[in-house]
């Protein structure tokens, strides 16, 4: 099917105004009952059908959807995404960090959303950890055909996001009914082509395009991911054109300048600066990252470009970016090995995704 036809104003603006029901559903019950928050947040896996059964509704039907594999899976382009992943899991982590997450700042309706959440403006470090680890275990080999483990953090992901709306509708006054529901459909679908397609262009931009078959099938697993993530997967795209035209489409629509947009790229720019391990990356952070953003962006989240360098030069210091891989060759469980001792490293424990708690009234 060619989903061209979808990409319209007129259907976004319907997009925009909706969440995600089952999610929000989900989060309802949890925030009236919040020791089912605490026993959530206790698992160390995903829980077996026997265990689920005994959950009332409607944490038991949220669970289920995760038990159920959508029958348009593609086998062979999720194995394909998991091993390039694989191959690629550091520089992958790293054009998240310096061009999906900037891009996503300069969009000035989205942004809204980023900017009332106090953690990413004052525990970024470990906000950025979090996100790296949902990529690692999304990620994971085995994940959609053999293996459930990354079903736990998806679970999770996507209450995070119903609870970030509750929050929001209960309690921020200033939220203006023009920005949309906060974290609605058209932001999700938004924010997973940040994760997908302009992780592509980024290597790209690097001269290490992985050609146009393996950037489909990253674009299939994020497919996959957006389904369990509660996304609407019937506007996601299939192929290049598609995906090409549909980032436009919302680039169009909302890339502006914002004062929340701004807030957030000076603490993740300030962040870079003081813990990026590598002098030559930390010194350069703000034209690596308008580099990659490209000029519309820059301008918006008010980013000068410093001196154009040699694309190689781009990717060497990427390499050296939020962690080092020490010795020879790459593995999924060497890339996660390092980001977790890192991480320990520097924050004293692991990152670990958590649903909000809610206190007892």
């Amino acid at each position: 099917m060619n989903k061209l036809k979808l990409y319209q104003n007129q259907q976004l603006d319907i997009l925009r105004k909706q969440g995600d029901a089952i999610g929000d559903q989900t989060v309802n019950f949890l925030f009236q009952f919040p020791e089912w928050i605490d026993t959530f947040n206790s698992w160390e896996s995903f829980p077996q059908l026997s265990e689920i059964s005994s959950f009332p509704e409607p944490l038991a039907g949220f669970l289920l959807e995760f038990k159920k594999a959508p029958n348009w899976i593609n086998p062979r382009k999720v194995k394909m995404a998991q091993v390039f992943f694989e191959k690629e899991g550091n520089l992958y982590l790293s054009l998240l960090g310096f061009y999906s997450l900037p891009y996503c700042y300069a969009f000035a309706d989205g942004a809204q959303v980023l900017v009332r959440s106090k953690r990413i403006t004052d525990d970024i470090g470990m906000r950025l950890a979090e996100t790296a680890l949902f990529l690692l275990d999304s990620f994971r080999p085995g994940t959609f055909i053999s293996n459930e483990e990354a079903m736990l953090t998806l679970s999770k992901v996507r209450l995070i996001h119903a609870f970030s709306r509750l929050f929001i509708s209960k309690y921020a006054k200033d939220w203006k009914e023009d920005w949309g529901v906060p974290i609605n459909q058209e932001d999700m679908i938004g924010t997973n082509l940040a994760f997908s397609l302009l992780v592509m262009r980024g290597m790209e931009k690097l001269g290490r395009y992985p050609g146009k078959e393996m950037s489909e099938a990253v674009m299939h697993y994020w497919k996959v991911i957006g389904h369990y993530l509660g996304i609407q997967t019937a506007y996601w795209p299939e192929t290049a054109k598609e995906a090409f035209e549909l980032e436009k489409i919302i680039r169009k629509r909302h890339l502006g300048a914002s004062d929340a947009g701004h807030v957030l790229i000076q603490a993740l720019l300030t962040y870079y600066r003081n813990t990026v391990p590598d002098p030559a990356l930390a010194n350069r952070t703000a034209e690596l990252v308008a580099y990659f953003v490209g000029q519309e962006a820059a301008e918006a989240l008010d980013l000068k470009a410093g001196t154009q360098l040699p694309k190689a030069l781009y990717g060497f210091l990427l390499d050296l970016s939020f962690f080092k891989q020490y010795g020879t060759g790459t593995s999924y469980e060497k890339t996660r090995r390092i980001f977790l001792e890192q991480s320990s490293m520097q924050f004293g424990r692991f990152p670990k995704l958590q649903l909000p708690s809610r206190k007892r009234s």
